[in-house]
Parts: structure tokens; sequence; C-alpha cells
């Protein structure tokens, strides 16, 4: 068999492990993302699970769509943070940020007896991407309510994922809009709401929810740019497609100047020496091909983990504990 280069040198620069991110106790917000079915679930389940034994309190939030936290640990799990079976500090909750929007233009109607939801609804949706980030603001002022020494997003994939990371800045920009218009056209959309019989004081008080919602957002769009606060996690699996989103999604952060210095690398196969399986072997070479691009492209500033294919889904607590070992220790190969 031709250049057979099986393994890979482990004495790259920085350690392959996520031992890092519980090192880091200033970490307030983790990321985990990357493009579809490579494993983001079972990784950031497996990173809260690692974190819960050296943090006082563990948020793991999924924010795709999809929602596989609920089957990942075998319990149902809401938009409200609920215990995680068998853990003392470890929460969960599955939210959709696109969702929440109806929910505020809802809140504006009741508070103005109908004037303002129309008026906020034509606002935010003028603005592209507006009604997802204000979604986006809604899950973020909920959180930052609660006290959770680390929060950890199961992210839905590389595109969404891109975008929920802009929504601070588009929402700062926007809600700094609709404040401007505010000051502007406040008195004559008090009179209007006043000639409709909407109640009194109600598009201050809405104007006044949006300048608070603001300075949640201003604040963490400052966090998520503060490398001391919050880290993106790459989760990938050893494939040109995987590794070429990576690579987008790595350029992506960094222009958005959010820090990222982990790559996790799922589903590696490692054949037996002795093994016959022709597919086993044809796609381990694979395999190997790409993980070597991934350490030429990576090894001076990542940290690159490396887990195997397991026999079996890595499914309730037990098994996502066990799985999550192989984050602090690297995972060494059967010889």
């Amino acid at each position: 068999m031709a250049d057979e280069k099986t393994l890979i040198d482990v004495s790259h620069p920085l350690p392959p492990t996520l031992q890092n991110i519980l090192d880091q106790t200033s970490l307030k917000w983790i990321f985990c993302g990357g493009k579809g079915g490579v494993g983001k679930t079972t990784t950031s389940c497996s990173l809260a699970i690692q974190l819960a034994l050296c943090r006082e309190s563990v948020l793991l939030i999924s924010t795709d769509p999809a929602h596989n936290l609920s089957d990942a640990f075998g319990q149902k799990f809401s938009k409200e943070a609920t215990l995680v079976n068998g853990f003392n500090n470890l929460y969960a909750m599955e939210i959709d940020p696109s969702g929440s929007i109806q929910e505020l233009i809802e809140q504006a109607d009741e508070g103005s007896g109908g004037a303002m939801g129309s008026m906020m609804q034509d606002l935010a949706f003028a603005i592209p991407g507006v009604d997802e980030a204000m979604g986006f603001a809604e899950i973020m002022k909920h959180v930052q309510s609660m006290q959770y020494s680390v929060i950890v997003f199961d992210t839905a994939p590389t595109g969404h994922t891109l975008r929920f990371l802009s929504f601070p800045t588009v929402l700062e920009k926007a809600l700094g809009k609709i404040s401007q218009l505010g000051g502007r056209f406040g008195p004559m959309i008090q009179q209007m709401s006043s000639m409709m019989g909407a109640p009194a004081g109600g598009q201050e008080d809405m104007f006044a929810k949006l300048e608070s919602m603001r300075a949640v957002i201003t604040e963490v769009n400052a966090q998520f740019k503060d490398p001391e606060k919050t880290t993106f996690v790459c989760v990938c699996i050893s494939e040109f497609l995987s590794l070429y989103e990576t690579e987008r999604l790595v350029q992506e952060l960094t222009s958005y100047e959010i820090d990222t210095h982990n790559i996790v690398i799922n589903q590696l196969l490692f054949p037996a020496k002795d093994s016959t399986c022709e597919h086993c072997l044809v796609r381990h070479r694979m395999q190997q091909k790409y993980l070597n691009e991934a350490h030429e492209l990576y090894d001076e500033f990542f940290h690159i983990v490396r887990l195997p294919l397991l026999t079996e889904e890595v499914r309730g607590p037990a098994k996502l504990e066990a799985f999550s070992q192989m984050l602090v220790k690297p995972y060494v190969p059967p010889s």
C-alpha cells in the first residue's frame, strides 16, 4: 500500500486537549460549532460535563432549531433552564433565536393597546437580520439574568452560527436607529397613540425597554470580543468539505474579533494493524491526509483534539461522561 503514513506525530506545540478551556476560569461564554453532522452536540455536552467538574454552575444552551440536547441526555429540555439528571450544577435549555421576535411584538402590543406593536414590527423588519437579532437579544437578556459561572452554546450549522454571532453588532446598530426615531418622532407617536386610544406612557415604556435592551447587547458584544471571557471551539471531521468549512469559520470568527484556538476532529478511524477491512483502510488513509492538512494549517496556534469513531452512539449521561474524558486526556488508539 502506497504512502502508509498512518499516525500523526502528536508532538505538536499545543497539547491536543481542551484542558486549556477548563483552566481558563475567566471564560463566561463558550461556543461549539461547525458543519452539520460533525458531532457538535456530543462535543458541547461533553465539554459542559467537564466544566461542571471544575466550575460552580454550568448552563448548556442549544440554539440549533434541530435541538439535539434532549436526545443526547435522554431527557426533555425546553426554553427554561432544567437541571440535567445525575448532576447538581449542570443545566440545559433549548431555544430558537428566531422565535422570540413575535413575543417582543406581542409585549409591545400589550403595553400600548396595539398601537406600538405594528410600528415595532415595521421598524424591526425594515432592517435586514434584525428580526432574529431581536430574538437573540431577548435570549441574552434572559441568560444575563441567570447566575451561571459559564455558559456553553451548542450552535446551529456554520452559516446560522455566523449570523448568530453577528447579531450583537446588527442589533446595536438597529436599536440605535430605533432610539433615534423615538427621540425624533416620539411626541408625534405619543399623540397618534392617544388618538388611537392607547394608554398614556406606552410609547415611552417601549423605547425605554429598547434602550435597556441595547445596553445589554452592547455589553454582550464587548464580552464576545474579549478572549478572557469568550472562546469558540470549532468542531469538524477529517474530510475536505468539513475542513474547508472550518477554515471559513476560523476566518469569519477572526473578522468578528472572536477568539478561537481549539479544534475538535471527530469520527476518526483507527483500524488495527492486521485489519483486512479495505473500506476501513481506504477511509483511514483519506482521513489521515486531511488530518495532516489540519495540523499544517493550525498546529502553531490551535489545540487539535482527535476523537475516534465509536461503535455505538454516545447517548445518556454515563456515555457522555465517559466520552468527555477524551477531551482532557488525549485518545490513544489501541496498538
